[in-house]
């Protein structure tokens, strides 16, 4: 009787261990979607040459919040190539006082759209450390006013994103995600209300510095 109940646990053992490299291998791949919520900050970039306004109001800072999708691949058991896509907005803006200025004008942040690519690494059933990048495009709502007259137009500006993150697996289907990006745009466009015709496209220099959390449900 002792020997059977022996020859059970080794075989209760022999399936134990393959079920573990199953999950590992399984785990942060297929689609998902995902809500995200964090501190968002546009600033002047360093090619800008400011020293006669070093005083004045050179960023602004809020809350971004927003939605994202996305694909990820396993390419052996810990590693995942993944793509995705999100739209943002925030709540960050600036009202001009007198003597002020800042890079973008009198400005509010808006929608962000991002699309890129995501390497991670899997450290566990539970946790994957992943870098990301791409393409970024950011709107920037600006005001101007003359004391009698105001003029509210759209700076849409294009850039590239890198960052960094943790995502941790709740369960198979529902994960949490805390991450870094950083920003930077150096093209911009003035999109003009009414019937007048864009701007052609001119060189900026602004850093977005973003700290997020996310949670989603894989599919």
């Amino acid at each position: 009787m002792k020997k059977v109940f022996i020859v059970l646990m080794a075989g209760s053992g022999l399936w134990t261990v393959p079920a573990m490299a199953q999950d590992t291998a399984t785990a942060f791949t297929g689609p998902y979607v995902q809500a995200e919520i964090g501190y968002d900050r546009s600033k002047s970039g360093s090619d800008v040459d400011v020293d006669d306004l070093r005083d004045s109001k050179q960023s602004i800072d809020g809350l971004l919040y927003g939605a994202g999708i996305g694909f990820d691949a396993a390419v052996g058991e810990n590693v995942r190539l993944g793509a995705e896509a999100e739209i943002t907005d925030s709540t960050a803006k600036w009202k001009r006082d007198a003597g002020e200025a800042f890079n973008l004008g009198r400005v509010s942040a808006g929608r962000d759209i991002y699309v890129g690519g995501k390497l991670g690494y899997v450290i566990g059933p539970e946790a994957m450390v992943y870098l990301k990048g791409g393409y970024t495009n950011g709107r920037y709502n600006l005001l101007g006013t003359d004391g009698t007259n105001s003029s509210r137009e759209h700076l849409d500006a294009d850039g590239w994103r890198l960052g960094a993150g943790l995502e941790y697996a709740v369960n198979r289907n529902t994960f949490a995600k805390l991450e870094y990006r950083y920003s930077n745009y150096s093209r911009g466009e003035l999109d003009f209300r009414r019937d007048i015709p864009d701007s052609p496209r001119f060189d900026i220099d602004t850093d977005r510095h973003q700290v997020v959390a996310a949670v989603g449900m894989r599919f």
